[in-house]
């Protein structure tokens, strides 16, 4: 399959929670209300992970890339909030475009953007990221180029690059200082992976033998970033992904007892709350290793919750006037799901629904703005964020 946006980066499960607090109107900048503790006005954001985050970097070099893969540089992405596309997976912003805005940020320019300023952050997250490396990948038989856009030690690689001009001059210590009063976005990571074997047809239960490893590597990244200076870490989870149209399109099944009571595949959303639930066991670890009696120095790793935000919105009837439902907003693809693989949001005759903002899905694998804005919120003040980004 070509590389195209169809990536499910994911977050966690657990019983479900009312719906988080809506950000500010689009357009509303930072935080404005002066409310926040010292420690949580970030001097920068860094972010690591996939799709759900990628503000760029698989457009970096797309003058060498064919367009016709790149379905997601073409309109009707962007429309909702930029008026054109900017390689994001969206109609719009991103969550991570939320946070930035929400801490009175700039949005986050992608990593392998030249001539930038990279001072107040930058995102290395990318279309196609996977926890796994791809040499692992190839070693079972997923060594498709589809999987080689930069895995968690390749995103790794990118930061030290930039770290000079990160610093700027700036001392060893004081840069390790600037890093601690920055907040990191590490992930979402592990979607791809699952899209990597589900896909390319491998059963839930193969796929679930993974995911200890796959949970391990992104522990490993964590211990990373903590290494190197980071303090405050969100940590994402995946999203429910037996809702999703691509799934819901490429592994449908004639058994009904295969689906819930919402239209979801059931295998798939237990193997999301399994990998959450693994994930959250290693963070908690993590995190009592990091331990101080001064809050102000000690490490903060935030667990943060996909799966339960999307798997609520996504019980809604569709349409209704908050995001709700399952179904695509973009496509050409028709039927129950508005999804096909030759038919995706962005390739010829491809169009968007009227009102993006009563859809959760976008293009069949990413949520709306819509929906991004009702995840950010949800980080930043809970009830999806343990502990919430603005903790007081």
């Amino acid at each position: 399959m070509p590389s195209s946006c169809w990536f499910i980066a994911a977050a966690s499960a657990g019983t479900p929670s009312p719906p988080p607090p809506v950000l500010a109107a689009a357009g509303d900048g930072g935080n404005k209300s002066g409310t926040a503790p010292t420690r949580y006005n970030y001097k920068a954001m860094f972010v690591f992970g996939d799709s759900l985050a990628d503000t760029g970097n698989m457009c970096a070099n797309k003058s060498s890339a064919d367009p016709i893969l790149l379905t997601f540089a073409q309109p009707p992405y962007g429309m909702t909030y930029f008026g054109h596309p900017t390689c994001r997976c969206s109609d719009g912003r991103l969550v991570v475009d939320f946070l930035a805005q929400e801490l009175g940020l700039p949005l986050l320019p992608p990593s392998r953007k030249k001539g930038v300023d990279f001072g107040r952050g930058v995102s290395m997250a990318i279309v196609g990221a996977t926890a796994l490396d791809f040499e692992f990948l190839k070693s079972i038989g997923l060594g498709y180029d589809l999987w080689n856009n930069g895995a968690i030690n390749v995103q790794f690689s990118w930061f030290r690059r930039l770290l000079p001009s990160i610093c700027r001059s700036r001392t060893p210590h004081s840069c390790r200082a600037y890093l601690a009063k920055s907040l990191f976005v590490f992930g979402s990571f592990g979607g791809n992976d699952y899209n990597a074997m589900l896909l390319f047809g491998f059963t839930v239960d193969q796929a679930r033998n993974y995911t200890p490893k796959i949970v391990d590597n992104i522990a490993r990244g964590v211990e990373k970033v903590i290494e190197m200076g980071a303090m405050d870490i969100v940590v994402p989870g995946i999203t429910p992904l037996g809702c999703f149209p691509i799934y819901l399109n490429m592994l449908q099944t004639s058994n009904k007892s295969d689906y819930d009571h919402y239209g979801c595949l059931k295998d798939l959303n237990s193997l999301a709350i399994h990998h959450n639930s693994l994930l959250r066991t290693k963070l908690a670890g993590i995190q009592s290793r990091h331990t101080s009696s001064s809050p102000a120095t000690k490490v903060r790793i935030m667990y943060a919750d996909y799966y339960t935000n999307l798997a609520e919105m996504m019980r809604r009837p569709s349409p209704s006037p908050s995001p709700g439902g399952i179904a695509a907003c973009c496509g050409a693809g028709g039927g129950e799901y508005n999804w096909e693989f030759d038919a995706r949001c962005g390739m010829k005759g491809a169009t968007a629904c009227a009102d993006p903002a009563r859809f959760v899905c976008w293009d069949g694998i990413h949520p709306t703005e819509a929906a991004n804005r009702v995840i950010a919120g949800g980080w930043l003040r809970g009830p999806s964020c343990h502990p919430p980004i603005l903790k007081h």
